[in-house]
């Protein structure tokens, strides 16, 4: 209920010190995490879920929006090796899906997180990789819609998808 939200600023400690240190993280908040190819976005996306999995308890759900095969089993792989797979879930629009698909992977993945922490109760840390692709996949629905773009291309109802999720 409202009147029981509480104002108060919580951190999330990641035990990553460099995170923890430069750029902390926000219990119940967003952040984004942005960067080239090859740099490591997927490592410390890894090394996050295995610290939630083991210092806080909590559970994963990991997105992953118009992935590569590979990438997906990938990471299948590492959970399970690393032994926070029964701590992790996935879910999966690969890029060879229909963008149908590949728009409502991150909804399921957020309807994911919501139970986890609202039927659960458990800590949860939810991540999208990629957000663009869930953008480009909504431009593709609505181009497959007949829907006029809007002056710089993208789907008119944009603001709106991205409201929900």
């Amino acid at each position: 209920n409202f009147d029981q939200l509480e104002s108060k600023t919580e951190m999330f400690e990641t035990g990553i010190k460099v995170i923890d240190l430069l750029t902390p993280y926000v219990r119940g908040g967003k952040i984004g995490l942005f960067g080239g190819a090859g740099v490591g976005k997927t490592v410390l996306i890894q090394e996050m879920i295995y610290r939630v999995a083991n210092n806080h308890d909590g559970v994963s759900v990991f997105a992953g929006v118009g992935e590569r095969t590979r990438e997906g089993n990938d990471l299948i792989q590492e959970m399970t090796e690393s032994g926070v797979i029964d701590k992790t879930a996935l879910v999966f629009g690969q890029m060879d899906e229909p963008p149908g698909t590949r728009l409502r992977v991150a909804l399921a993945g957020l309807t994911m997180a919501e139970y986890f922490r609202d039927v659960q109760k458990q800590d949860v840390l939810f991540f999208i990789d990629n957000i663009f692709r869930f953008t480009q996949a909504g431009s593709e629905v609505s181009t497959l819609l007949g829907r006029m773009p809007s002056a710089v291309g993208y789907q008119p109802n944009l603001a709106d998808e991205m409201g929900i999720l």
